[in-house]
């Protein structure tokens, strides 16, 4: 019976265990099952992810193609698409008296009066009696009065700072109107002297109308050099041609899977060149076309037009202007052609008897036509920053050359610089990195080189693009000024403006070369003005006489405040944070520093007090000039400088034009003098503006202590 029983257990174990290994089976082959389910997802996934990305390489090769295509059509149809644009016109160098207008800010919305039911309502509530009612109003009154006189101080204050804004925005407009009527009244000079067929004007006119053309693309050159013959009535002029290398070297690009690259296919030598040929043959005749298309006076009855490259001479090995292609076209003989229409080459060559370089590609010259300096004086425009000769004028340099030419300013003063493509830039010009540290970063640069005065707008749309790109700072350079608008916008914010003259000293500073307007003559645009918070740091030195008579060059830093206190306000001449000498140290008892580089004179409306700085005469040792405002202890022994509020510091040029406002620091209970800011000598020579902030209770002894002078 127990055998038996011992027999059917170990039968119940043996199935168990058989059973358990069946499991055992099963799991291993859905584990294995599921392997081979996951690893054939996996190759699955990699093949779905090469071939995405190889339809991605082989769009992108695709869309390389496109643009070689779409590039090389646009060479193909510039003469055609040049005759659809609009012909120049007289009128398009009009100037518009529309100026930006009168925009004061919050300074247009008067201070709100207090009224007394206000307090009255602050103190009502349950009183009892009617001593404290009486007394409840007594307060409620009083305060009312505070508050009233507070208001109308500061509506005071309102109505003489809008009357001093309005003062100067009128001083500007009425310059920039004048300006803009002298410009005007000399068009009307010019027509009158297109009219009579002077040389002089013929040339400027026509000069204009190819470099205001909208019949060029952007990268195509745009030099001329031009004189004008009255007696037959010809121009004859010298038009700078692009570059063999304009037209694409390669003519498609195709992925290749095997070796993960992209293959270029190279255009045929002989489609290259006959492209070329054909470009230039369409340059020539669109030149022809834009200077007939302009002559509204009829000063012409025929235009020769030399077309050349700048290049080495094949045969000498120097510089030269190697002339390519060549045409003297009479109005009666092209005004039948329709351009639109013809063949660029055969119409050149065949229809206008005009000679065109058969291997351009090697530089294979042509015989020019006459040349401008057979004919009598030559004007030239758009000349390269790194011609020889007189500096270029920056406002008929080329565009990309101008663009070129401030990316080439930011290298020379130390930073990596490079311009932008032509289209998707995002409003940037030019990105600049600056590897300073601190002060340094990413710098987005615009450039404008207009002849009026830059709009409000254009300082705006900077400031945005700065947010938008993440940069540290916005740098806005142009050949004309800035307006009043601009540099309010523009303080307390990462940008910085130049104006043409700063620009021009730039230039010179770092070697490089530019002018405004005619050489040897006054430069073109209104006077240039420097950006808010920076003091003039690159003109020439100021001097001064022996009767103390101002430098030359100077600027003049007016400051106002709020409040009654009184208050001597003091400059202090630095090497670091210690004065060069007790010289050196400008306040009520010492009215000038030795050299006269600063001075205190007397303040006008709305100021309170004032200096005046010759940055640039400065001693060489100086590198800080600091401004501190302190209680006069004679006339207010008890007071501090818990009323010195909304303080700021004018910054204006020598004819009293403010140039920027700087705002500093409020004062606070108990400290009876305080540093306003310092202006600080860059590498560059720039003097750029620190505000303060540094409170002393021991007044202006304690703050001079600080700064090296033993005050007895």
């Amino acid at each position: 019976m127990s055998r038996r029983s011992s027999s059917g257990l170990i039968g119940v174990w043996a199935e168990a265990q058989r059973q358990q290994q069946q499991a055992y089976v099963i799991q291993q082959r859905e584990a294995e099952r599921r392997q081979r389910a996951y690893e054939r997802e996996v190759a699955r996934s990699q093949r779905e992810q090469q071939a995405a990305y190889r339809q991605h390489r082989e769009a992108e090769a695709r869309r390389r193609t496109e643009r070689l295509d779409a590039e090389v059509a646009a060479l193909q149809g510039l003469l055609a698409a040049g005759c659809r644009a609009p012909a120049f016109r007289m009128a398009a160098l009009v100037r518009s008296e529309q100026l930006e207008p009168f925009n004061p800010g919050t300074l247009a919305h008067p201070v709100p009066m207090p009224r007394l039911e206000q307090f009255q309502q602050q103190s009502s509530g349950w009183t009892f009696g009617s001593n404290r009612r009486a007394q409840a109003e007594r307060e409620a009154h009083a305060r009312y009065t505070q508050a009233w006189q507070a208001a109308h101080a500061a509506e005071a204050q309102r109505q003489q700072h809008l009357a001093a804004y309005r003062q100067q925005y009128d001083r500007w407009a009425a310059e920039q109107l004048a300006g803009i009527r002298r410009h005007n009244n000399g068009l009307t000079e010019l027509g009158g002297a297109l009219r009579a067929g002077e040389a002089e004007a013929v040339v400027e006119y026509f000069s204009a109308a190819l470099y205001a053309s909208a019949a060029w693309p952007e990268g195509l050159p745009r030099q001329v050099s031009a004189a004008y013959d009255p007696g037959p009535g010809q121009l004859v002029l010298d038009w700078e041609l692009p570059r063999y290398e304009v037209v694409p070297a390669a003519k498609s690009v195709r992925y290749m899977p095997s070796t993960d690259q992209d293959k270029e296919t190279a255009r045929p030598a002989t489609q290259r060149r006959a492209l070329y040929r054909d470009l230039l043959a369409q340059c020539v005749l669109l030149v022809v076309r834009e200077l007939y298309a302009a002559d509204e006076f009829g000063v012409l009855d025929s235009v020769v037009v030399n077309g050349f490259v700048d290049d080495h001479d094949p045969v000498t090995g120097r510089e030269a202007q190697l002339v390519l292609a060549t045409v003297s076209a009479a109005r009666s003989a092209f005004e039948g052609l329709r351009l639109e229409q013809v063949s660029a080459v055969d119409c050149l060559v065949d229809g206008l008897r005009g000679q065109l370089s058969a291997r351009p590609d090697q530089m294979a010259v042509v015989r020019p036509g006459r040349r401008p300096a057979e004919v009598g004086a030559v004007v030239s425009h758009g000349g390269h920053a790194g011609d020889g000769g007189d500096e270029p004028d920056l406002f008929e340099m080329d565009p990309i050359d101008f663009e070129n030419l401030v990316a080439e300013l930011f290298r020379a003063m130390g930073m990596e610089a490079v311009t932008t493509q032509r289209s998707g830039d995002g409003g940037v010009d030019v990105e600049a990195l600056d590897p300073a540290p601190i002060r340094g970063g990413r710098i987005v640069v615009q450039v404008k080189r207009y002849r009026n005065t830059v709009p409000p707008t254009a300082v705006r749309d900077l400031y945005g693009t700065v947010q938008d790109k993440g940069a540290n700072k916005g740098v806005l350079v142009t050949t004309a000024s800035f307006g009043p608008g601009s540099y309010t916008f523009a303080n307390g914010k990462p940008l910085e403006l130049v104006p043409g003259t700063a620009l021009v000293e730039l230039l010179h500073q770092h070697g490089l070369r530019g002018r405004l307007g005619p050489a040897g003559g006054a430069a073109a645009g209104a006077p240039g003005r420097r950006a808010a918070g920076r003091a003039p740091g690159n003109a020439a030195a100021g001097t001064s006489d022996a009767a103390g008579a101002a430098a030359p060059d100077h600027n003049v830093l007016g400051m106002s405040w709020a409040g009654s206190v009184a208050l001597d306000v003091c400059a202090l001449v630095c090497q670091g944070g210690r004065v060069l000498s007790e010289d050196h140290l400008v306040f009520f008892n010492n009215p000038r520093t030795p050299d006269g580089s600063v001075r205190a004179r007397a303040d006008a409306a709305p100021d309170k007090a004032a200096l005046e700085v010759s940055f640039d005469a400065l001693p060489q040792p100086a590198d800080r000039l600091v401004l501190v405002a302190a209680v006069d202890p004679e006339a207010a022994p008890h007071a501090d400088l818990a009323g010195f509020t909304d303080a700021r510091i004018r910054l204006l040029a020598a004819d009293g034009t403010e140039l920027g406002t700087l705002d500093v620091s409020d004062g606070r209970p108990g400290e009876t003098a305080l540093v306003l800011g310092s202006f600080r000598r860059r590498a560059n020579g720039d003097w750029d503006f620190v505000a303060g902030g540094k409170g002393y209770r021991g007044g202006l002894a304690d703050l001079l202590g600080d700064h090296g002078v033993e005050v007895a």
